[in-house]
């Protein structure tokens, strides 16, 4: 097939640090072209691919101090999508409801993957588009606005490869890991706690938004202090992974319905088990008891870290491994664009199957 993937500007594909979308994208479009489809990769300019890239911006728009308005470069991006739709087979687009009204306007067929959480004002958006045809990541994201057209749930993957296995974790001194967006909903506050009531020694990592520096320099800030509670800022994936790996578990301790959840996987993925707060896919993720703990309260949280130590670390690996890397992820999409394939061969009065995936 002839594939356009459109991936938010803010990142770069994949990124360096932080960046769940944009991770994935990179994992899915790379995967695409090894696998033989015609593949172009709409993203900032210094991303890196195997796909062709097509660009509105030398590099993330996070990255650029010269950048005033971000959006225009979403419109930049979108015009150049529709001016090369015709090229493709399919447009899959990665940047939520900003790309709806330009979706209206093509007659390539489109899907969208919904990265990000339904709020009350982008649901009316959504609906007002509910046509358009959506991925959920989850199936609890999926039923927050099950009334727009989803084809289907598609879990993402990560490359198993990139997550070496820690057999053991470090036990001087032992510790927790948060890792994450340092914002509210993220609950790095509640990791804290969570911390200070058991006695861990409590490893954080990931960036701070501006709009999250009040929250971080209030609520976060003034229980650091190098020792029991540490930041480790914004970390290269080599020093992610051994953050993760080397941790007695990882704490997920989320205050809104995530619709995924990456670091989840990526911890299991080094072994290392989970605590999080039964919210949005978490129960989709995680095996209870076997790769960590589904909890209800903070208090059942504190509780499950005196738990986690006996839990084999190659179940949650083993977990990854079958239900969460990539090539299961780009399966699953290859036959939601068939479907979607199928659906338009359809509504276009054929009365016969449509063809199968070519591959180029």
């Amino acid at each position: 097939m002839r594939i356009a993937q459109v991936s938010p500007l803010w990142e770069q594909v994949p990124p360096p640090g932080y960046g769940g979308i944009e991770l994935v994208v990179g994992h899915l479009t790379d995967e695409l072209c090894r696998r033989g489809h015609q593949v172009t990769l709409f993203a900032s300019g210094d991303s890196q691919t195997l796909a062709e890239l097509d660009s509105v911006c030398p590099q993330a728009l996070r990255l650029d101090p010269n950048v005033i308005e971000p959006a225009i470069y979403d419109v930049l991006q979108y015009k150049r999508v529709l001016d090369r739709a015709d090229e493709f087979d399919m447009i899959h687009f990665h940047t939520g409801y900003s790309a709806l009204p330009y979706a209206e306007m093509l007659t390539t067929p489109v899907v969208h993957t919904l990265h990000n959480g339904f709020t009350l004002e982008n649901q009316e958006v959504f609906r007002q588009y509910g046509h358009q045809t959506y991925i959920s990541i989850s199936d609890a994201q999926q039923q927050r606005v099950p009334e727009l057209n989803f084809v289907r749930t598609v879990h993402n993957g990560i490359a198993i490869e990139d997550y070496p296995f820690i057999t053991k974790p470090a036990d001087d001194p032992p510790y927790l890991a948060f890792l994450g967006r340092l914002s509210p909903e993220k609950g790095p506050h509640l990791a804290i706690e969570i911390a200070k009531r058991t006695g861990w020694t409590l490893k954080m990592a990931g960036k701070i938004d501006a709009v999250d520096r009040r929250y971080f320099t209030e609520k976060i800030a003034p229980h650091l202090d190098g020792d029991q509670i540490q930041y480790h800022g914004e970390l290269s994936h080599h020093d992610k992974v051994n953050l993760l790996g080397y941790a007695t578990a990882t704490l997920f301790p989320i205050t809104w319905d995530e619709p995924f959840g990456l670091v989840m996987i990526e911890s299991m993925c080094t072994g290392t088990p989970v605590i999080a707060w039964s919210r949005g896919a978490v129960p989709e993720i995680i095996a209870q008891g076997t790769t960590g703990f589904i909890c209800h309260s903070l208090d059942e949280m504190v509780a499950a870290v005196s738990q986690v130590k006996p839990l084999n670390r190659q179940h949650s690996r083993d977990l990854v491994s079958r239900s969460f890397s990539v090539s299961s992820m780009v399966e699953k999409y290859e036959a939601a664009y068939q479907k979607v394939l199928h659906q338009r061969w359809v509504q276009n009065g054929h009365r016969v199957p449509a063809p199968p995936l070519a591959v180029a």
